[in-house]
């Protein structure tokens, strides 16, 4: 019997999506607004769900609690106001996409939750434009 608990969280931060190997014309064309050279920011919302089997002793698939602080430790404190090009290392040659942050901060949960939990990020850039990674 696998269950979904889930935590939400949420962090600011700011970012360019930009290609340093295209013009200025074409990385506008791509990513339009997204390109402004003074960065732009969004109010992310971070959805990480891990899916298990509930422990029979205490009945939890995962402690939410501690699954906040792993959040908290491990993400907000370094991606919350900031701007993600620059105040980051992963993304230092990495766009800073949707995609990307889901991706990334993916790999820095799934070092610290134990492989026998499924482990999902849904990340919202804006209200209506989200991303889920792993996608299945």
């Amino acid at each position: 019997m696998k269950i979904k608990v889930s935590r939400k969280e949420h962090f600011n931060a700011a970012h360019r999506l930009f290609q340093p190997n295209w013009s200025d014309q074409k990385n506008d064309e791509v990513f339009g607004k997204c390109n402004n050279p003074n960065y732009h920011g969004h109010n992310y919302e971070l959805i990480v769900s891990i899916i298990g089997e509930p422990n029979p002793e205490t009945g939890y698939v995962f402690d939410l609690k501690a699954l906040s602080d792993l959040i908290k430790e491990n993400v907000l404190h370094k991606f919350d106001h900031r701007n993600l090009n620059l105040d980051t290392e992963y993304f230092k040659n990495l766009n800073p996409t949707a995609e990307n942050i889901a991706v990334v901060i993916w790999r820095i949960l799934r070092e610290k939750i134990d492989e026998k939990f499924e482990l999902k990020i849904t990340l919202y850039e804006t209200e209506r434009n989200f991303v889920e990674y792993p996608a299945n």
